[in-house]
């Protein structure tokens, strides 16, 4: 099995090329917003750590927000309980999958969090800051303070761009995309 990984900056599109491999994608921020919904023990876990914050099931984004725009350690708490279940999610979905050819990893902090394997094919989503910070914008739940955060945590994109085996320049046009993703695919599929 191959697996990809989609890399990038926050808004850079990277949910939208994982997309267009046209292969079976694990989407952890799909994952995690599941878990808010879905996952009373998670929600119990959350609700014991920063109970001022985590009050009701489902989990409302905004509790989390806030949890991680009061404090740094709310954030660092949060992501020990998240990021269990999702390396859980990510572990059936590779089972699941085992016998196809090639897999894509959508995970935000792939490899902040070192999620990834050495034999993993990097793709390194290239946008241009611009066209980030207005489609981030445009988001309904956009927060600046919020988005600061997140980039505090992540790697410079410089050392991602680096680490990647291949780029993708997203324009955010379909036609950009394609080019980019069956140029990779022509290459690692042969």
């Amino acid at each position: 099995m191959i697996r990809i990984g989609v890399i990038g900056d926050i808004g850079s599109g990277k949910s939208y090329v994982a997309k267009n491999f046209g292969y079976p994608v694990f989407n952890a921020d799909q994952e995690v917003s599941n878990l808010y919904k879905k996952n009373r023990k998670i929600f119990r876990s959350l609700n014991k750590l920063i109970p001022k914050y985590i009050v009701s099931f489902p989990i409302d984004k905004r509790e989390i927000s806030n949890a991680i725009l009061a404090n740094q350690i709310n954030l660092k708490k949060i992501v020990e309980v998240v990021h269990k279940e999702i390396r859980k999610k990510m572990k059936l979905f590779l089972n699941k999958n085992k016998k196809r050819k090639i897999i894509i990893l959508d995970i935000p902090l792939l490899l902040e969090n070192k999620i990834n394997n050495k034999k993993d094919i990097l793709v390194y989503v290239e946008a241009k800051k611009s066209k980030i910070k207005k489609r981030l914008k445009n988001r309904i739940n956009f927060n600046s303070k919020l988005f600061n955060k997140f980039k505090k945590i992540q790697l410079p994109i410089d050392y991602k761009k680096n680490k990647a085996h291949f780029v993708i320049k997203n324009d955010f046009t379909k036609k950009s995309v394609k080019i980019g993703v069956n140029k990779i695919l022509n290459q690692i599929v042969k």
